[in-house]
C-alpha cells in the first residue's frame, strides 16, 4: 500500500549564490507548482513544512512562515522541521504521516539553506552546532575531523587504503556533471582526491562536501487522489527515522550508524519490499567515508565490504546499484535543509524518466538515506513508480 505521492518538485541551483533566502525559497516553491501536470491550484496546499537549521541565524526563530509567504498560502498551518543535516528527510516523513491520516490532501514541503554570505569562522560555527558542542567542539573537534576518526577507525579495522574514499568522489563528480542544479561539474581523477590536501586525516580536500546555497520543495498528495494531478506520480511507500547519541564516543562502535540501521528498518518494513528490488540509491555522502558507511548501515554490504562494491563500479550510474546519479552532497552541494528534500526531487526525476543525461536505466524503486550531524538521527524513505 502507497503511503502518499509526490506529485510535484522543484529545485534552484546548488552553489554559491547570489539570491537570499527568501528568493530562493520561492524560486523552488513555485518550480514544484509548475511541475504539477494538472488540475493544481496553490490554494489547495493545505498544510507546510521547511526543514532549515537557519545556518549563521538567518530568521532563527519562526523561519516556518516565510514559507507561508512565499508559497502565497498565508494562514494555513506551517511548521520548521530541524534536525540538522537530516531535517529534510524528517519534514518528508511529517508531511506523509499528515496525508497517510487524512488529515490533509496535499502538504508542501521544502528545505532551504543560505550558507555562504557569512564569514568564514562564524561557518565553522554553525557547521559545529550539530554535533555535541559540550565535549567533542569545546576540544577542538571539527565536523571534518569527526569523519576523520571514522575513516580512520573503518580503513584500520578492514585493513584498507583510502582506494575507495578516492572512487566515491570521482564517481559522484561525474554524476554532478551531469546535473545542471550541481554546484560541481569537475571531473576528478583518482590521483587528484588521494594527492589533495589533507584536511582530517585520511580525508582531503575532495572527500568533503562544500558549503551551499539552495532550496527544493515538493509536493505530497494522499496517494488514492494523486492521479488528479499526474499519470505518472511517485509513491511514498515506507518512511523510517531513528536517533542515537550525539558524541560519538557515547556510541558502541565509531563505524556502525545505528540510527541509520533503525531507520532503514523502519522502512523496509512498512515499504514491506526487498532490498534486490532498489534501483538506485540517494545516500547523505557529507564525506567519502559516509557513502561506505552508509551502503552497510541501510543493508546492501556487509561489514567492511562497502570498499570493494565501489571499487568494483557496482555504484556507479550504470552498475548494478546506482549511488547518488545527482552527484551527492560531494559533487551536488549541501545546503543543510535542502538535502534531504534534494534527495526526494532526485528521485522524483529518475523515476518519472525525466533526469536527461543522468538517467538510471530501468530505475522503478528508490531509496534516500538523509542523515543528521555525525549520525545521531538519520531518515530513510523508499519510493516506487506504477
Amino acid at each position: 500500500m502507497h503511503r502518499a505521492a509526490i506529485i510535484g518538485a522543484g529545485h534552484t541551483p546548488f552553489g554559491v549564490l547570489a539570491a537570499g533566502p527568501r528568493a530562493l525559497l520561492a524560486a523552488a516553491v513555485a518550480d514544484s507548482f509548475a511541475s504539477v501536470d494538472r488540475n493544481f491550484e496553490r490554494n489547495q496546499v493545505e498544510e507546510a513544512y521547511l526543514a532549515t537549521l537557519g545556518f549563521g541565524g538567518w530568521q532563527i526563530g519562526n523561519a516556518s512562515t516565510v514559507l507561508a509567504e512565499e508559497a502565497g498560502r498565508v494562514g494555513i498551518p506551517v511548521t520548521r522541521v530541524e534536525n540538522a543535516c537530516a531535517s529534510g528527510g524528517f519534514a518528508i516523513r511529517a508531511a506523509v504521516r499528515a496525508v497517510e491520516r487524512g488529515d490533509r490532501d496535499v502538504v508542501l514541503v521544502a528545505g532551504l539553506e543560505k550558507m555562504t554570505d557569512v564569514p568564514n569562522a562564524r561557518r565553522r560555527y554553525w557547521l559545529g552546532v550539530s554535533g555535541d558542542t559540550e565535549w567533542e567542539r569545546l576540544a577542538g573537534l571539527t565536523f571534518a575531523g569527526v569523519y576523520g576518526l571514522l575513516a580512520s577507525r573503518y580503513l584500520a579495522d578492514h585493513r584498507l587504503g583510502p582506494e575507495a574514499l578516492a572512487e566515491v568522489a570521482v564517481k559522484n563528480h561525474e554524476n554532478g556533471r551531469l546535473n545542471p542544479n550541481a554546484q560541481f561539474h569537475k571531473a576528478l581523477r583518482r590521483e587528484d582526491v588521494l594527492g589533495a590536501p589533507r584536511v582530517a586525516e585520511p580525508l582531503g580536500l575532495y572527500d568533503c562536501c562544500p558549503v551551499s546555497d539552495g532550496a527544493a520543495a515538493l509536493l505530497i498528495a494522499r496517494s488514492d487522489i494523486a492521479s488528479r494531478y499526474t499519470d505518472t506520480p511517485v509513491y511514498v511507500d515506507g518512511t523510517g527515522a531513528g536517533s542515537d547519541y550525539l558524541a560519538i564516543q557515547e556510541r558502541e562502535r565509531f563505524t556502525r550508524l545505528d540510527a541509520t540501521r533503525r531507520a532503514a528498518e523502519e522502512a523496509f518494513r512498512e515499504a514491506r519490499v526487498e532490498r534486490k528490488e532498489i534501483s538506485l540509491l540517494e545516500v547523505h555522502d557529507c564525506f567519502t567515508i559516509a557513502e561506505l558507511l552508509a551502503l552497510e548501515d541501510l543493508g546492501f554490504a556487509g561489514d567492511g565490504e562497502a570498499a570493494a562494491l565501489t571499487l568494483s563500479g557496482a555504484t556507479r550510474r550504470t552498475g548494478r546499484l546506482p549511488v547518488n546519479p545527482d552527484g551527492g552532497l560531494k559533487a551536488k552541494g549541501h545546503p543543510i535543509g535542502a538535502t534531504g528534500v534534494s534527495q526526494a526531487y532526485e528521485v522524483f526525476v529518475q523515476l518519472r524518466r525525466q533526469a536527461g543525461a543522468r538517467q538510471v536505466p530501468g530505475a522503478e524503486r528508490a531509496l534516500t538515506h538523509n542523515v543528521g550531524g555525525s549520525g545521531a538521527t538519520a531518515a530513510v524513505t523508499l519510493f516506487s513508480v506504477g
